[in-house]
């Protein structure tokens, strides 16, 4: 019978955050499958952990992923931790949880903290609603491809970066959404965790001229329902009435329903908009 692969998540910089289930897996499973050893042995050593721990990480992830699952398919237990927080979120156990799904291996999570909601939830920024885009790519194209999709994302924004990338980060972001409010934390659960509420703006201002220490969860506000409303203003004033029309026609909205749309959008009321088509043709 395969065995299990449990996601346990770690201290993001407090060991406190440790939860007693998590101890216990680690202590109970045949193996321990760490993004970082020599990282991860500090923990295990702070919580008398003896499990035998391997390595896994982004750049072994294929071969040494298909040892893994062979070695759960053959019965043993194994854990699964990342530097700090969940695995899976932004690492590469993502990709053996996809590797177990496949060869119908149990695959249970042992939740504990999280940095991208660590954040949110002390941001003051809306919380219902919110998008994880995690780090942003390298690649100019990439990361280019990824701002223009955020330009209209209305949900909370939650990215990581890393302290030497952070001013450039924000320019960024501040470049593709404009002035929005922001939430630089940094530090988070540790004796100088620190929160810097501004703009992004003023974010990159204070950045440059103070140096950020530590890891860094960026939460910036969506595109608000105003800056929508006002950006479909100005598109459809720079509208004829009779491109408004098209507009709602290529949609498969016409006649009647289609005036009434323009006349709507338009604050004018079906009559113009008749008058106008009619004044047009």
């Amino acid at each position: 019978m395969p065995g299990i692969l449990y996601l346990c998540a770690t201290p993001i910089g407090n060991l406190e955050d440790m939860t007693f289930r998590a101890v216990r897996i680690l202590k109970e499973a045949d193996l321990i499958a760490a993004e970082d050893t020599r990282n991860s042995i500090k923990l295990l050593n702070h919580f008398e952990i003896k499990t035998p721990m391997t390595s896994y990480h982004e750049h072994n992830k294929i071969k040494k992923g298909e040892e893994l699952v062979r070695r759960l398919l053959e019965g043993e237990n194994i854990a699964l931790i990342t530097d700090a927080g969940t695995p899976g979120i932004s690492d590469p156990g993502e990709e053996l949880v996809g590797m177990c799904r496949e060869a119908g291996i149990t695959v249970t999570a042992v939740p504990g903290a999280a940095a991208c909601i660590a954040a949110l939830t002390i941001s003051g920024l809306p919380t219902r609603r919110f998008a994880f885009e995690a780090f942003l790519p390298t690649d100019k194209k990439e990361h280019q491809a990824v701002l223009e999709e955020l330009k209209k994302e209305t949900r909370t924004l939650v990215l990581y970066e890393a302290p030497h990338r952070l001013v450039k980060t924000l320019k960024l972001l501040l470049e593709a959404l404009g002035e929005r409010k922001v939430r630089v934390c940094r530090e988070l659960t540790k004796k100088h965790e620190a929160v810097f509420s501004a703009t992004l703006k003023e974010a990159v201002t204070y950045y440059e001229g103070h140096e950020p220490k530590g890891e860094c969860v960026l939460v910036v506000e969506g595109k608000s329902r105003k800056e929508i409303e006002a950006e479909e203003i100005a598109l459809w004033e720079a509208m004829s009435i009779r491109e408004h029309m098209q507009h709602y026609e290529e949609k498969g909205i016409k006649g009647k329903e289609a005036m009434k749309c323009v006349a709507k959008n338009r604050g004018i009321s079906k009559r113009e908009v008749y008058k106008e088509l009619l004044a047009d043709k």
